[in-house]
Parts: C-alpha cells; sequence; structure tokens
C-alpha cells in the first residue's frame, strides 16, 4: 500500500515529533528516513571513533558557491540531528519573536507572538523531559508551567564557577537539558551523566533525542509505518501546482512513488530546500512553492565559537553542560547591540583534539593532550546570524546542494568572546590562554559544521515575502508542509531544538483539525 493520509519526511526533532503527536490519531502516517537506525555499539562513546574518525556523519558532498568542495557535518539516523546533538533545549527569547536591532541590521519579527508559542514550549518541555530552573535566567520568558524535573546539578567545579560569576555581578543559571536523568534515585536513572553526551549517540538511549522520544512511541501505533533507507527525491503535483501528488522516493536503490492527503517535509534547513528546488515543474519552474523567490534563500545557522579556557586547577567534571549565561543576550557592556549566549560543552578529550585540529596536534604526545583536557573549561558562544537573501542553498545542474554564505555580526560575535575572556581572567582561569576550537567540527570552515540550521522556508502572512503562511503550509501548495527549522524567519542565539519541537506539536494541532480529528482524540496527542 502506497496511500497513506499523511506523508512525513525526515524524523528529526520537526518530522519525529510532529509523527508523534498524530500518532494516537489513527490516521495513517508513513515517516520517510533516508538513513537507517543508528546503531548502538561500543564506538558510540568512543571519541576517536566519533570525533577522529567521523564515524557517523554522512559521506555527503557539498559544494560552495565558487565551486570548491565540502563534507557536511550531517547525520542521517532515525531521529535525526539529534542522535548526536548536546540536548540543550532553550526556549527562544520573547524578543526574539519581535524585531531585534542588531550591529549588522534587523532581525525580522515572527508572524505569530511568543504567547502563541508558549503553550507548545511547555508541551515539548514535558515531552522531551527537560531539566532546569525557572527563573535564574534574567532573560527567560514567560512560562505557563515550571520545568517538569529539576535543573541537573552542577558538579563542584562548576558550581564553583557558578558562584564566582554570580559574585561578579551576573546571572548564571541552569541550562535546561533533555536528558533521561533520576539524580534522585541513580540506581534506576537511565542517564549515567557520562562524559560522552555532547556530540557523541547515547548508547543507552538515555538522551532525550527525537527517536526515543518520539518516533518509537509512534511506531507503537500500528496506523504509523517507519521506512528506513528511504530518500525524497522529488515532489509531483498537479498539472495546476496547488497540490502534491506524489512522493518519489529512492528506497533502497528502488524507485517508488507515495501518495498522501498532506504531504510534510522535514528534511534538515539545506535538505529541504534543495528537495523543494529539485521538485520544480511547469507550475513551479523556479522550484515548489517558491513564487516569492525566497526558497532556498536566508539561510542561517548560529555564528558561534568553541572555547577551550585552560583553568590554573584541573577539572574533574564529567557532565559539564550544566550551566549557561545570557546577561550579554539583548545587549552588550557599553554596546547597544545584543552579543548573544555563553553555555558550557561536552567537557574535553583528548582524542577530541586529533580530530579539531590534526595538523597542529599531530606531532604532540598524548599525554600533553591529556594534560590540556584535564585543565579544560568548555565553552560554547552563539551569535545571532542574521537572514540575508543571499545566503543560500543552491541546486547545481548536476543534483548536487551548494551554499552560498557571508557570516554577519561578527563585532558582536568577537565582543561576546571578549567578554568571556574578561570575564575568566578573574575566575581562576588563564586568561591569556583562551583556545578556539571546534567541538562539532572536523575543519576550520564553519559552514562545513551545518549544525544549528536554519531558515531556507521563512514563514510569513505575505505570500510575496515568504514561503510558507503562519501554519507552516506553502502559500502556493494546499496540502504542503515544513517543519523543520526552515520556517525560522530569524534563529535568535540560543539552540533551535526546542522551538522546531514546539512548532512541530503546534502545527501538528492544526492538522488534528485538518484532518477531521474528534476534539477526544486530539487530547491524547
Amino acid at each position: 500500500m502506497n496511500d497513506y493520509d499523511v506523508i512525513v519526511i525526515g524524523s528529526g526533532a520537526g518530522g519525529g515529533t510532529l509523527v508523534r503527536h498524530l500518532a494516537p490519531s489513527g490516521k495513517r502516517i508513513l515517516l520517510l528516513e533516508r538513513g537507517d537506525w543508528l546503531p548502538r555499539e561500543p564506538q558510540n562513546w568512543q571519541a576517536s571513533d566519533v570525533f577522529v574518525d567521523g564515524r557517523y556523519i554522512s559521506p555527503d558532498t557539498w559544494y560552495y558557491s565558487d565551486g570548491s568542495s565540502f563534507q557536511p557535518q550531517v547525520h542521517y539516523f532515525v531521529g535525526g540531528a539529534t542522535k548526536l546533538y548536546g540536548a540543550a533545549l532553550y526556549r527562544l527569547r520573547e524578543e526574539d519573536f519581535g524585531e531585534l536591532r542588531h550591529h549588522d541590521g534587523i532581525s525580522p519579527a515572527w508572524p505569530i507572538s511568543y504567547d502563541e508559542m508558549e503553550p507548545y514550549y511547555t508541551k515539548a518541555e514535558h515531552l522531551y523531559q527537560v531539566h532546569g530552573a525557572r527563573g535564574e535566567d534574567p532573560t527567560e520568558p514567560p512560562a505557563s508551567a515550571p520545568y517538569p524535573h529539576p535543573a541537573v546539578s552542577h558538579e563542584p567545579r562548576i558550581q564553583q564557577l557558578s558562584d564566582d560569576l554570580a559574585a561578579a555581578g551576573l546571572h548564571p543559571f541552569h541550562a535546561p537539558c533533555g536528558v533521561l536523568l533520576d539524580e534522585g534515585n541513580m540506581p534506576y536513572s537511565a542517564c549515567v551523566r557520562c562524559d560522552n553526551c555532547d556530540g557523541f549517540p547515547c548508547a543507552v538511549h538515555a538522551k532525550s533525542d527525537a527517536e526515543v522520544i518520539a518516533v518509537r512511541p509512534a511506531l507503537e501505533h500500528d496506523n504509523v509505518t517507519l521506512l528506513t533507507r528511504a530518500e525524497a527525491l522529488r515532489l509531483d503535483t498537479d498539472d495546476a501546482g496547488t497540490a502534491v501528488t506524489g512522493v518519489v522516493v529512492d528506497h533502497d536503490g528502488e524507485r517508488e512513488t507515495f501518495h498522501a492527503d498532506l504531504v510534510v517535509v522535514s528534511c534538515g534547513a539545506a535538505n529541504s530546500a534543495k528537495l523543494l528546488l529539485a521538485s520544480a515543474n511547469d507550475a513551479h519552474p523556479a522550484g515548489l512553492a517558491n513564487g516569492s523567490d525566497q526558497l532556498g534563500r536566508n539561510y542561517m545557522f548560529h555564528n558561534s565559537q568553541a572555547v577551550l579556557a585552560l583553568s590554573k586547577e584541573e577539572n574533574p567534571t564529567v557532565f559539564q553542560k550544566t550551566l549557561g549565561v545570557n546577561d550579554f543576550y539583548l545587549a552588550g557592556k557599553d554596546f547597544e547591540f545584543p552579543l548573544g549566549n555563553i553555555q558550557m560543552v561536552g567537557k574535553s578529550q583528548a582524542p577530541m583534539f586529533r580530530g579539531e585540529k590534526p595538523g597542529e596536534t599531530k606531532f604532540a604526545p598524548s599525554w600533553t593532550l591529556r594534560d590540556v583536557a584535564r585543565h579544560a573549561v568548555d565553552f560554547w558562544l552563539s551569535t545571532e546570524d542574521l537572514p540575508m537573501p543571499e545566503n543560500r542553498v543552491i541546486l547545481r545542474r548536476d543534483g548536487n546542494l551548494a551554499i552560498s554564505y557571508t557570516a554577519s555580526n561578527e563585532v558582536p560575535k568577537q565582543r561576546l568572546y571578549h567578554q568571556l575572556k574578561s570575564m575568566l581572567a578573574h575566575l581562576g582561569m588563564h586568561g591569556d590562554h583562551l583556545l578556539g576550537h571546534h567541538a562539532y567540527l572536523k575543519n576550520e570552515i564553519p559552514v562545513a559544521g551545518v549544525a544549528h540550521q536554519a531558515g531556507t522556508c521563512r514563514f510569513g502572512r505575505d505570500p510575496s515575502s515568504s514561503v510558507l503562511n503562519e501554519n507552516c503550509r506553502a502559500h502556493e501548495v494546499d496540502n504542503l508542509y515544513v517543519v523543520d527549522t526552515s520556517f525560522f524567519p530569524s534563529i535568535g542565539a540560543v539552540n533551535p531544538a526546542l522551538t522546531a519541537m514546539a512548532n512541530a506539536l503546534r502545527v501538528g494541532d492544526h492538522l488534528l483539525t485538518r484532518l477531521g480529528v474528534p476534539a477526544e482524540v486530539k487530547a491524547l496527542a
């Protein structure tokens, strides 16, 4: 049977969450995933396999606008990019939903308000079992409920750092984290607080990723079908181009076409744009749903820096990603424009340096790298990347994907780095030994990281300047939706996963209504 009520393409934060929400409806749902199940194996927790050998990175080749190639750090598995994410599940700030002035330009307002998204943030936090503490972060937006689980506690070195930051007049907070952790009953806790979480797959399924939290529970419903190793190649439409009539799929090397009343794309910002551009036809010559010429444009991914700070004392922390600082999110010291977010990342391990800086570390004795790792305190700095039409995904004539990209907000990015450096100089760190490194990258070219990618199918009220409407339905194609981070008109400066999850629940409610699902059944979603 190739006929369904709903086809969802992609099983990550957007698509996986949506299918979980729709599953109790009884509607026939097909979930297409181009990858396979990520294998559970000892290498899941081996830094050398994950960071040096790139064991779980796709063999894709993408291109820059100048024609040079690169290997993107993408992961095609059930659960999508969440399989290796750090599970930092932040809400966008309330101000992020309005127009914000930045050093390099304007971050546009969203077509919906924070208040409209708030109930779905709460639902997403409960679904993904987020741990956190309300009231610590001065930029925290209003919330209708507490976090469902208490904040993940700081280990002693990070607690000391938090205390020192507070004494310096800042407002450190417990970072919201999606892990299946029960610190009050560790013998029964799925999460063991290991140092192989951020950037690793979880071998014991204790990370709140989309496979564990969304896809597996969805598959307990007989009406949900998952097809792995199934890459969507093209969407066919009727002659008028107003409805998708078929999803053409390469399934294990064989072409198949599937049909559904509703089709939802959730392949990641770059690949969703590629799929719609590849679906051009007579009715949509510039790409499916691209009458605005905005498809593929406004590609964003956080202007980020991973920074290794050397502490004068050893840092024996194991689970390090528990602290954040947002004091400079909306403005810097003596600087009127937003700088961004500071948070901890997973604890450095010596093999990671081999993967991040292979040239520089080729002849370094392993003991020196271990010594650096013992003293390392690791931070991730995110500055907002502004949406610019010229930053875009392009479909090459050979069918491959290319990205044209120029970074924005470099001045705030550098100011945030210097702000961190000035803070650490007073907190028992070697202020003159801050080392930039790429915690998730294998090379020096940031665009290859493709983490936190967003944009390319922005939503809005005006069909002339957006691809999707407020419900993330294509303006020009009645049964086509997009629910990954492609819909973002701006990206803010915090991790985008929770917003993708919350929006999938929001769109899911709209789809349940459109499918005529009774209210009592909708309540089960």
